[in-house]
Parts: structure tokens; sequence; C-alpha cells
């Protein structure tokens, strides 16, 4: 979320910036919900003032000896005034009910160093690592491995629950569960993480706080007869976990990694990616979350990128990194790169992971603030994270990318000891 005063005193910013993000805002409707917002407090307040003065005159009128029957003016006066706040007050929590939706609508500022564009086709590359396998066999999509291989089940997925889901079944389970305690082993001993293992299930107040709410509500699963719902990502609970908290300066920055699976409805996605394990309703990630000092943030961000893409050089898998335009970059991100793995089956590069700095936006929706050293000020922390990684996304990676002609997958050399020393899968 923005500051209220940021928006309300550059509203032409805010304009140009819904313009680079390719975005539709009625910003003439949110001033002038705004403005009367302001005028209601501001008649409320007066008015108040007036009744308590009413009041302080009725008691010190009552010291004097004054009789009641004489008070009676200045009590029916009070009452009306009481009346009338009464009335103005249900018109402000209505027009503050529009104001405050309206507010949490409005995206993030890009960073300046955010290029220009409308869609994907204008991210730019950064950098890349390795080069795509040159196979002398015509190489295969992962769906079709894992079918054959009889470690990954579609159809009997479908038949449990429905279309974009899937069954892991024999050593892709424990490929699966290899690559995610690999991450996480990466990220905790190596890159300074903490481990956490949160709920899987947070209620409306998380979701609003990450930026899901209200304007995500359609991609999410959300459980009947409860204001609870499945996590698209561990982002939520995870940067959720210091909501309303203010963490001490020397803290920072704080370092979280987190294995969850992930639920998302994938509204408007029909038609891409229906095959594999690209894009599915319920998938496995490890995510990455900090929690920094503004003036490292961006520095961080870059650190973040790299520690995501280090489980790709460890796994030997080529890679690229893409910095994304204005008009594709996230509802909350003031800045994002995107990791991108060689998939043979598409023939090119498909994200495996976002990496994203948040500034304050999040941290204003969810109240999380540091305490400045050695005094009482305080101010709002930057948040950031990223996929370190999409699993599923890895495991299709690594059986495209690693596939022989005969069928079976080698299993790449930084995992074996995770497959209990299994070079192969046949």
């Amino acid at each position: 979320m923005l500051d209220i005063r940021y928006v309300r005193e550059n509203l032409d910013t805010i304009e140009k910036m819904l313009e680079s993000r390719q975005l539709n805002f009625d910003l003439t409707t949110f001033k002038i919900l705004d403005d009367k917002r302001r005028n209601l407090i501001k008649k409320t307040e007066e008015l108040r003032a007036e009744r308590n003065s009413l009041s302080q005159e009725i008691g010190k009128k009552k010291r004097e000896g004054v009789e009641d029957s004489l008070l009676l003016p200045l009590k029916e006066k009070v009452n009306t005034l009481a009346k009338e706040i009464k009335k103005i007050e249900l018109e402000l929590n209505n027009i503050e009910a529009q104001h405050k939706h309206m507010l949490l609508t409005i995206p993030n500022i890009p960073h300046s160093s955010v290029p220009y564009g409308k869609s994907s086709e204008d991210n730019v590359e950064v950098r890349k690592f390795g080069e795509p396998r040159k196979f002398d066999f015509e190489p295969k999509p992962h769906w079709e491995i894992g079918e054959k291989l009889d470690i990954i089940d579609f159809q009997r997925a479908g038949k449990l629950t429905g279309a974009r889901f899937s069954i892991l079944k024999n050593l892709g389970a424990r490929l699966e569960r290899a690559l995610i305690n690999f991450m996480l082993e990466i990220h905790t001993e190596k890159h300074g993480y903490i481990e956490m293992l949160p709920p899987f299930i947070v209620n409306k107040d998380s979701m609003t706080g990450t930026g899901q709410l209200p304007k995500f509500a359609e991609d999410l699963f959300k459980l009947e007869n409860w204001d609870y719902y499945l996590i698209p990502t561990a982002e939520v609970p995870v940067t959720n976990y210091f909501r309303d908290e203010i963490i001490p300066e020397e803290k920072l920055p704080i370092y979280f990694t987190a294995y969850t699976p992930c639920f998302r409805a994938e509204a408007g996605s029909y038609g891409k990616d229906t095959k594999g394990l690209i894009r599915q309703h319920q998938f496995d990630k490890v995510e990455l979350v900090k929690f920094v000092h503004p003036e490292t943030s961006y520095d961080e961000l870059e650190k973040l990128t790299n520690d995501a893409e280090k489980i790709l050089q460890e796994l030997e898998l080529p890679y690229r990194v893409v910095v994304l335009c204005t008009g594709d970059l996230g509802f909350a991100s003031a800045k994002t790169y995107d990791i991108e793995v060689f998939l043979p089956s598409y023939g090119g590069y498909k994200e495996i992971s976002s990496c994203s700095n948040f500034e304050d936006f999040q941290a204003r929706r969810m109240n999380i603030k540091y305490r400045i050293k050695g005094s009482n000020k305080t101010n709002f922390v930057h948040t950031l994270n990223g996929s370190g990684l999409a699993v599923g996304r890895t495991l299709a990676a690594i059986l495209e990318n690693y596939q022989n002609e005969d069928g079976s997958v080698t299993i790449p050399n930084a995992l074996r000891k995770y497959m209990g020393g299994l070079d192969i899968i046949r």
C-alpha cells in the first residue's frame, strides 16, 4: 500500500505510473472519495468539539446550582449534536471502506531502474548461465518421460481431484523430496536463511497484507464457511510473521526460507501450459523472504536473486535472468528479476523464480516497522521475496535436460546424496 499522503500530493505521478503499468484506474473517483473523507472527518471533529464544549458548560452550570429545567435547551442541543455526529460517522465509515479498498488496489510504484514496456515481450535479459544441451536424439517433454518411467501419474490425479493436479510416485516422489531438502540445505547452511514451516492456511488479514487481497481474490482457494484461504505461496504466512510488530534495527536484515505446498486457482489462465507440471493448482515451492533496512534493499535484491540462481548452478541447469518491464511487473513489486530455466519441450526459457523488492508497500499493509537504534523513532521495513525454487518446475527441468535416449534420466551430481547414491532413474 502506498502512503496516502504521497498519493494525495502526487496524483500526476501516480497516473503516469499506472499508465506505465498498462493499467486503468479511476483516480478521479479516488480523489472525490479522499476529499469527501477529509471533509467528513473535519466536520465530525468540529461537531464533537462543540458537543464537548456544551457538555462542559452544562457541568459548570450544574456546579453553580443552576436548575435542570433551565439546562434543557443545552441538553437538547447536545442530543441533537450526538445524533448528527452518529449520522456523519455512518457516512464516514462507508466512505472510508470505499477509500481503503481503492487505496489497497493501487499498485506499487516501479523503481527508476525498471525498464518501460507493455508486456513480457519487453522484459530485458540481464545474464545467462550455461548453454542449452544439444541432443543427438529427439528429446521428449517431461510429462511423457515421467509417465514412461512410472514416476508421474496425471490420469489418476485427475480422477482423485481434477485437471492440473499430479501424483508423484516411486523415484519421482523421492526426487521431489530430494530437491526440497537440497534447496533448504543450500539456503540455510550457505546463504544464512532461517528455516520455517508455517501454516498452509491463512486468514484474510494475511492475504491482504502481502497484496493477494482484495485484487486477486479469484486466484485463491477459499475454505467454505471459513474466512481462511489456502496459501498461494509461503510468501504470505512468512512475510506476515512480523505483522503489527516493531523489529529492533540491529536485528535487520532477517532472512527466512520455507518449504510449503502452494495452491492457486489460476483464474484466467485456461489453455496455458495445460500439460505437465508447469501450471498446476497444487505445487511445491521453497520460498525466500527478507526483512531489510530501506537503505540496503536493492543490494539485498541482488543477493536474493543470486541465492536462487545458485540452486540452478549447482544442478547445472541452463537459465537466464530477466528484469521485468513496467507492463509485466507484479502488483506489489517495485522491481522484479525473473529466473527462467531452459526447457527443451518449450524450445526456450520458462520462469522458475521471481525475485522481488516490494520496498515498504507490503510493510505498510502489514504495519511492520523497525525501531531506529538509540531512539524511539520507527520506520517501515522493506520486504523482499523470491522462489528458491519452484520445486515442480525444477523437477521438470531435470527430467528434460538430463534425459537419455533410452528413456532414462541421469540424476544431477548435486542431488545424488539425497537419492541414496542413485545416479540414474530407469
